[in-house]
């Protein structure tokens, strides 16, 4: 990536109130809003981080987008899992760089350009979706933010109909029926693979953590992940009055040997 900002590439806009605009840098472009327009031109050339003022005098920060300034801002069909689950479900899997990983409910690609980055050029994913148009925007998403020519395969297709490749690493399923799929990743997964499930409502893992009890797999553990910041200001030092508390449950297993008789 080069160090200055250039045509083609997305940076994140933040004014004085932390409102957050994803744009694409396009020569002679402009960006328009209430604050005033900003020249496309003014920034590209310039290393991010630089402040740029609107004909108005309204003033931006610029930056190019983390992953999770673009989960959060990217354009999205199915609803996406939020960074503060993202990063766990990454850990729970233990994704390595070169991993061999099956990814269903792909949504709006969040979780599936998580995946990308972290199992890397040596590695795959492979997504299966039920429905075309949102396959079709995860993969856009994907190549909007990690570039053409991933190692990524999409397939429209229910995952509760079975898997057809083998050996895989490690399964994440964001579903509302994954035990249906328990069978199938015992047949899919290599032994001591990993499967992550995530799921609005603790019925759900119940059923699951029924379903998994009755499998080869073991080890099971079923968790929340709770968000809270604080603010930081002079003295004045606390809890800020909203956090971010459930979003889904996080339920990891991982596939056994049976023992022998």
């Amino acid at each position: 990536m080069s160090r200055d900002l250039v045509a083609g590439e997305k940076v994140l806009l933040t004014d004085s109130k932390k409102r957050r605009h994803l744009i694409t840098l396009v020569e002679g472009g402009a960006f328009h809003s209430h604050a005033g327009i900003l020249s496309h031109d003014d920034l590209i050339g310039h290393d991010e981080g630089v402040s740029a003022r609107t004909t108005l005098g309204q003033r931006f920060v610029v930056l190019r987008p983390t992953l999770s300034d673009f989960v959060l801002e990217m354009p999205r069909g199915a609803q996406v899992i939020y960074p503060k689950d993202l990063g766990p479900i990454l850990m729970l899997a233990d994704v390595f760089p070169g991993a061999k990983v099956l990814e269903s409910g792909i949504g709006s690609g969040a979780l599936t350009t998580t995946l990308l980055r972290a199992v890397g050029p040596t590695g795959h994913v492979t997504g299966y979706e039920i429905r075309e148009d949102f396959a079709k925007r995860a993969q856009l998403n994907v190549e909007a933010f990690l570039g053409p020519d991933q190692p990524l395969s999409v397939e429209v297709r229910d995952i509760y109909q079975g898997i057809d490749a083998i050996a895989i690493d490690r399964i994440v399923l964001d579903l509302p029926e994954p035990w249906q799929v328990v069978p199938h990743a015992e047949k899919a997964l290599r032994p001591g693979g990993i499967l992550v499930s995530y799921l609005p409502t603790i019925g759900q893992v119940g059923r699951l953590r029924e379903s998994l009890d009755n499998s080869a797999f073991g080890m099971a553990e079923s968790l929340e992940i709770l968000q809270r910041t604080w603010h930081v200001e002079g003295q004045s030092v606390r809890p800020d009055h909203r956090m971010v508390a459930h979003t889904g449950f996080l339920t990891h297993a991982r596939l056994l040997v049976p023992p022998e008789s």
